[in-house]
């Protein structure tokens, strides 16, 4: 894997335009599919909304997003209502961030948040563009990536460094089965997800994710059943094999849950 840029074969007034060129060539020659991985990825035409790039083989799609800063907790998108149709959608694109360094002309970071981490509740929608904009009225949105648990963000490059293949395509498998979650269900799965994270170890209790009951409960206000659907959710992450069960309500992270 090459991190620096290909010279553009155009020269473009608008630092964006070149930026966007440069990193959309380095995707092309350089990022393989996470879900299949084959070599290398196709590009849509331009001006498609939302996806830039698909896989040939497995027909996942990709949305990237670039920046020159560091990824932070929250990703300026595109147009609000085209985001929230797109995610009811089977086509909804997993969303690839890449950073790089624009003095070293370089790529340094690249992360992919697999699309079955996408809910409503991580789409921000931002103010309406005022009646002086030329595009007046228009809405985005805002990506909260810091909503995602680490398990949803897949580091491809890390402070340019790669990532072992075999290490990258494990585990994005490992939270594969939330993609046949339907919207609610795949919301609880996730949020069950982050708690266990937040517990910062590999070995736990039941009692210890029961100690959010309230965090869950003022998630999901119309739920007065908090613990059995807290059990519910530990039965189906231990049977999609992202839990281990060890016996007398204790649980192990498979693979230490990275």
């Amino acid at each position: 894997m090459k991190l620096g840029f290909e010279e553009a074969q155009t020269s473009f007034t608008s630092g964006a335009q070149t930026a966007r060129v440069l990193t959309e060539r380095w995707v092309a020659d350089w990022m393989y599919c996470v879900n299949c991985s084959v070599p290398r990825l196709s590009q849509f035409p331009n001006n498609r909304p939302v996806a830039d790039f698909f896989c040939p083989n497995c027909s996942d799609q990709f949305e990237v997003k670039s920046t020159k800063k560091a990824i932070g907790s929250r990703v300026v998108d595109g147009a609000y209502a085209t985001k929230i149709e797109r995610l009811r959608s089977d086509t909804n694109p997993n969303l690839l961030l890449l950073g790089y360094d624009a003095k070293a002309r370089e790529v340094r970071n690249v992360c992919i948040v697999p699309k079955h981490f996408f809910t409503p509740e991580i789409i921000e929608r931002r103010p309406p563009l005022g009646p002086n904009a030329r595009r007046a009225g228009w809405v985005g949105s805002n990506i909260l990536l810091g909503k995602v648990p680490d398990a949803g963000r897949i580091f491809v490059l890390r402070d340019g460094v790669p990532a072992q293949r075999d290490d990258v395509l494990a585990k994005w498998q490992q939270t594969l089965f939330l993609r046949q979650a339907g919207g609610n269900a795949r919301g609880w799965l996730i949020e069950v997800i982050k708690v266990v994270e937040r517990l910062g170890r590999s070995d736990f209790a039941l009692d210890d994710v029961y100690a959010f009951e309230q965090h869950l409960a003022a998630l999901y206000p119309g739920n007065n059943n908090i613990r059995p659907k807290i059990r519910q959710q530990l039965q189906v992450l231990r049977d999609n094999g992202y839990l281990e069960f060890t016996g007398r309500s204790h649980y192990r992270l498979r693979n230490g849950g990275s």
